[in-house]
């Protein structure tokens, strides 16, 4: 009875077993499948031992053609365990190129006449499960490497009613997305970007030389948001060394204390910073200013 009312309800729960997340974590991971609008996406959901109710609910969306779930060792498991929040890895479906990926702008995904709609899934997906595990409504972030950082922007662009924060990893804006939306409400945005990214360019893309579409600064990127959040200086410090040297900008004074991070990776390229800094946990350290 229960599988026919979720099948109903458009979302399917294929298996629940114990599986292997990041080598790390002693909560549980099981896999689940989720239908919106005809399509049939899969996501993992990651829950500590003894959550309590009301949990924040933390969405991770993976880069282009990642195909393990998760796909890279975001660090995030442990400091669930220790913080009490829940975590979903979302998979977003195969493009034309049999590659998975999240809409985002890419001028090859447009061309092919790509119209799906990722930001309503995730909206549908989080306020699913929410719901179905007494997680709390108003703390749900999300975060995302590279194609999934570009997740991220769009969710600041479309539901920042939603989401109470966002943070990217080598993640862009694409300028049709710059050029043609506009952010619905002030939200807390952070960015984790290398200078030397050679995918997600630091300077941008401006004449879509590498064939993704053209996308804007990182530094643009980030002041966009800092401008909508009517951010009023700048806080600048440099992380402890490890290999690259990260300097960390903190626009401050924004509208209800919002903040937007850029943690400027010199020398970096096209990953998720570990080797630079803990970026898991700063992640959740810019998160937790906004929890209620």
């Amino acid at each position: 009875m229960r599988r026919l009312l979720l099948s109903l309800l458009g979302t399917i729960c294929c298996f629940a077993v114990a599986l292997a997340a990041d080598n790390s974590g002693t909560g549980t991971l099981t896999e689940h499948t989720f239908k919106y609008k005809g399509r049939v996406y899969s996501y993992h959901l990651y829950l500590p031992k003894n959550l309590p109710a009301g949990a924040p609910l933390l969405m991770v969306f993976h880069g282009y053609n990642s195909r393990n779930i998760p796909s890279i060792p975001y660090g995030f498991n442990p400091i669930a365990d220790r913080e009490g929040f829940a975590i979903c890895y979302p998979r977003g479906e195969n493009d034309y190129k049999g590659k998975p990926y999240w809409f985002v702008g890419y001028q090859f995904h447009i061309d092919n006449g790509d119209k799906r709609d990722d930001v309503g899934f995730a909206v549908r997906l989080a306020r699913y499960l929410q719901r179905e595990h007494n997680l709390s409504k108003e703390n749900l972030f999300a975060t995302g490497h590279s194609n999934g950082g570009a997740m991220c922007y769009m969710l600041a662009y479309k539901a920042s009613d939603l989401f109470r924060a966002v943070a990217s990893v080598s993640g862009h804006i694409m300028e049709v997305n710059y050029r043609n939306l506009k952010p619905l409400n002030p939200i807390p945005v952070m960015e984790v970007h290398g200078t030397e990214d050679n995918l997600s360019r630091w300077n941008g893309d401006p004449y879509n030389n590498d064939g993704w579409g053209a996308d804007i600064a990182t530094a643009r990127a980030v002041g966009l948001w800092a401008a909508k959040n009517r951010c009023t200086h700048e806080q600048t410090d440099t992380l402890p060394l490890r290999r690259n040297r990260v300097i960390a900008h903190r626009y401050v004074g924004g509208t209800d204390g919002n903040q937007v991070w850029l943690y400027e990776v010199v020398g970096g390229k096209h990953s998720w910073a570990s080797a630079d800094m803990d970026t898991a946990e700063q992640i959740w350290s810019f998160f937790s200013l906004y929890i209620k």
